[in-house]
């Protein structure tokens, strides 16, 4: 596996619709692994095919044990050519994105949605969710089209940069005398 290049705003790439994927095989299995291990390592939740250049229709999740509730079992997944074919309820929370470092807005998302996609065994999959995964399906997804969630923020007020926290070094390990 390997830890793939961001692509940031700007880059034309993330202003586009992405492709269809047509094929399952061994080389988008690969693909998705290296997805996620790039997600993990920048500390995300979810990344899309275009945000490291790869324009196809493909999205990889991965939330913590406890993501919203304490006893809420981690999750992790592929989606292949994902689509939302229901959505319901509102809900208006603050976003973030891999490709906009440390910019966060209040976005509103619908609470539930249904998704269709197919999964890295070529299967057809149906998800339900709400909340959390609801808002971060949605959100991916939008970056297969091209959308991202600065482009949903209705109250550009709440559109702000937060810096990141400075990365503490860690003290020399003490001199054996």
């Amino acid at each position: 596996m390997a830890v793939l290049k961001l692509v940031y705003e700007g880059d034309p790439r993330l202003r586009q619709k992405a492709v269809r994927i047509r094929k399952v095989d061994d080389d988008l299995r690969r693909l998705a692994a290296d997805m996620l291990e790039t997600m993990y390592a920048a500390d995300g939740v979810g990344l899309a095919g275009p945000q490291v250049g790869v324009m196809r229709r493909i999205v990889v999740i991965g939330v913590p044990a406890g993501f919203e509730n304490e006893d809420d079992p981690p999750m992790e997944m592929a989606l292949i050519n994902p689509e939302i074919v229901r959505a319901s309820g509102r809900q208006v929370g603050p976003e973030g994105c891999l490709s906009i470092p440390n910019w966060y807005g209040e976005v509103p998302r619908a609470m539930h949605v249904t998704v269709k996609a197919r999964d890295l065994d070529d299967r057809e999959i149906r998800i339900k969710a709400s909340g959390g995964l609801a808002r971060i399906l949605q959100h991916e997804i939008d970056h297969l089209d091209g959308i991202l969630f600065t482009d949903r923020v209705e109250d550009k007020s709440t559109l702000q940069y937060i810096e990141p926290a400075p990365v503490e070094e860690e003290a020399p390990a003490p001199a054996d005398d």
